[in-house]
């Protein structure tokens, strides 16, 4: 297990998989949330972020998880920080948080059926991507769709359309806006 550290603009986030870090109870301490789940489960693995803002040294935030299916299934742990609203998405297994930062406060939990893959942001959209679904957030953590998906399946995004293939099969539609029916 190895600690990684990350800074993107005034943020600064450290994580690691598999285990909790030595510097667990330290950042524990002097975070202003920390929010746990399932640590005391045999099952699963182990996920620990935590975020901290400009030269303070310590994080303000502190999640910490046990979460299935994991690395071994090809289902990895993600974060992304939309800066402009100082909102953290939290990805792992079938566990999603979002977190505003500015409190911090846990803003809601929601899940992935069968796991979560990734976290990407176009302009004002934040997009999850998991095995059976596609969904969209704004930059405040407000959910603007979602969709499923069947493996195999990707999708791009071209300016403020998204292009979705699903099994072979094309669509197109607003970014923000979601397919028809969303």
């Amino acid at each position: 297990m190895t600690l990684f550290e990350a800074s993107f603009g005034e943020w600064t986030i450290w994580s690691t998989v598999g285990a909790l870090p030595e510097i667990y109870a330290d950042h524990a301490a002097h975070a202003s949330l920390v929010d746990e789940f399932d640590l005391e489960s045999a099952e699963g693995c182990a996920s620990f972020v935590s975020v901290g803002r400009g030269q303070a040294g310590w994080p303000e935030l502190v999640v910490a998880q046990r979460f299935a299916p994991g690395p071994e299934s090809g289902f990895h742990p993600g974060a992304l920080i939309a800066p402009e609203a100082a909102t953290l998405f939290v990805g792992a297994g079938t566990r999603l948080l979002a977190y505003d930062l500015t409190g911090p406060r846990r803003l809601w939990e929601d899940i992935a059926e069968v796991g979560f893959w990734s976290w990407r942001q176009h302009g004002a959209v934040v997009l999850m991507a998991a095995e059976l679904e596609l969904a969209a957030w704004d930059g405040n953590g407000r959910k603007l769709w979602s969709h499923p998906v069947e493996p195999p399946w990707d999708y791009a995004v071209a300016g403020t359309e998204l292009r979705l293939e699903v099994m072979g099969l094309e669509s197109r539609f607003p970014l923000a806006g979601g397919p028809a029916g969303a």
